[in-house]
């Protein structure tokens, strides 16, 4: 199965972005697996949160296709990383469709994608940056791999 993960914008922290790079390497030698940084609203100030989540929501929703659309939100479900591995397992075994993962700009996702989620997922019930939220995510999809495949990755 083909892993898609979808975020408006780079990621501008260089550290950050180093250990995202590095992540996505690991996870590119166990799965195929796509980054796509969409279209970010820039230069519309905050106050225009509706014109911002809309720029944004348009650039994600292109490349939903006809994905398994899973996006991270403090509404969706939490998972240990073992379960998350299953999660993950049950989809790949079940289905052709690539799994998406979207990830919400600083203002998080518009509606209009949590309603095309075929799932929503939550990495913690903290509130972080959408930048660290990236990075968790691709650790976890890294490690769900990892246990998938039976290799071993220290706790």
């Amino acid at each position: 199965m083909k892993l898609k993960i979808l975020w408006p914008g780079r990621t501008r922290n260089r550290d950050i972005k180093k250990l995202q790079d590095d992540l996505f390497k690991k996870i590119g030698h166990l799965n195929r697996c796509e980054l796509i940084e969409t279209k970010e609203a820039r230069g519309i100030d905050e106050k225009y949160e509706n014109k911002i989540m809309d720029v944004e929501a348009q650039g994600l929703e292109k490349n939903f296709g006809n994905d398994y659309v899973i996006c991270l939100s403090d509404k969706g479900k939490e998972m240990s990383s073992k379960e998350f591995a299953r999660f993950l397992e049950k989809l790949t075994s079940h289905s052709t469709r690539a799994a998406t993962f979207v990830v919400g700009g600083f203002l998080g996702l518009d509606k209009r994608i949590i309603q095309k989620a075929d799932f929503l997922l939550s990495l913690s019930k903290m509130t972080f940056s959408h930048e660290l939220i990236r990075l968790f995510l691709l650790e976890q999809i890294y490690r769900s791999l990892t246990i998938m495949k039976g290799q071993h990755y220290a706790k």
